[in-house]
């Protein structure tokens, strides 16, 4: 396990370097978005319309965070992981058509978002579950929102971020991925009669 901090926007190179297991920690300019964020900017590129914001290069963070309006803008109070397999079916486009590198959240992704990190070069990353007001201190500035019509939880919020984290990485771009060999550790204990308490 290593330990390593990175600066978006990132590189093909940046994340085929990750392996999972390693201590993340992110800072630059990250996109948070959820389902109904995600559903939009693809119906945007269907039609050929370049969205609000950039992601080449990005980190999304599938969150809805908490938020406060201030005299100058926003402040985040709080920013948990929103569980990330209600992307599934939309992580996968937006990593090959927006270039982005690294998907942020809690719980994993499936097979098609998987196989998208490895043909593109980009890395599945575990927030801390819990741990909101935590993350949200590293959260610097609200550069932008865009989408608010959709709801607060679910418009999309540009931030600036200073070494976020910890962050593990869960699934890289070779096709590793720690949920799976979890759960093929724990059938193979499990059908050899290993104590399970």
């Amino acid at each position: 396990m290593r330990s390593v901090v990175l600066k978006t926007p990132l590189s093909e190179q940046d994340v085929r370097n990750l392996r999972i297991g390693d201590v993340i920690h992110v800072s630059g300019e990250i996109v948070l978005a959820r389902d109904r964020a995600h559903q939009r900017l693809l119906e945007l590129a269907r039609t050929g319309t370049t969205p609000p914001f950039r992601l080449e290069g990005s980190a999304i963070y599938h969150c809805g965070p908490l938020v406060k309006k201030v005299a100058e803008g926003w402040r985040i109070l709080s920013a948990g992981p929103t569980t990330s397999m209600r992307m599934e079916p939309f992580e996968a486009d937006a990593i090959g058509r927006f270039g982005v590198r690294m998907i942020i959240g809690k719980g994993g992704m499936g097979p098609s978002t998987a196989k998208a990190m490895r043909v593109f070069g980009a890395v599945y990353c575990a927030a801390p579950g819990g741990a909101g007001a935590l993350l949200a201190e590293s959260m610097k500035e609200v550069k932008g929102v865009e989408w608010l019509n959709l709801g607060v939880a679910e418009a999309v919020w540009i931030l600036e971020v200073e070494e976020m984290g910890p962050l593990i990485v869960a699934i890289d771009s070779r096709g590793n991925n720690f949920y799976e060999e979890t759960s093929t550790r724990a059938r193979m204990l499990l059908c050899k009669g290993a104590p399970t308490s």
